[in-house]
């Protein structure tokens, strides 16, 4: 009878290990969601946001750049990504990158809608 016991309890306690292994690869895979959730959801959604705004770009937009420099938009090159600002009132021309604009501030009316 004793030694019938010794197996028994044998048994649950590896099968108690089991189960609580599973709980572990719950908490973890819990853990790593929320990560996923708090950190790279919103870095994506931001990234996202700033390429349309990037891409809607329009000549005659007021820009702001990633340098600070701040002008209108005279002419865009498509087959070179590339945009030609205008800046100060001597009415220097620069040309920039596309990925290089921080912000458009010109409010459009569609945009409002």
């Amino acid at each position: 009878m004793f030694d019938s016991m010794i197996h028994f309890n044998t048994l649950t306690t590896s099968a108690d290990a089991g189960g609580s292994m599973w709980v572990i690869l719950l908490v973890y895979a819990v853990f790593i969601g929320a990560l996923y959730l708090i950190f790279f959801r919103p870095q994506q959604k931001k990234k996202k946001k700033e390429e349309a705004l990037r891409k809607s770009a329009q000549v005659g937009d007021d820009i702001t750049t990633i340098g600070g420099i701040c002008g209108k938009i005279v002419a865009i090159k498509e087959d070179t990504d590339t945009l030609v600002v205008e800046t100060g009132s001597d009415r220097s021309r620069i040309r920039i990158k596309r990925w290089a604009i921080a912000s458009v501030d010109t409010i459009h009316d569609d945009a409002q809608a």
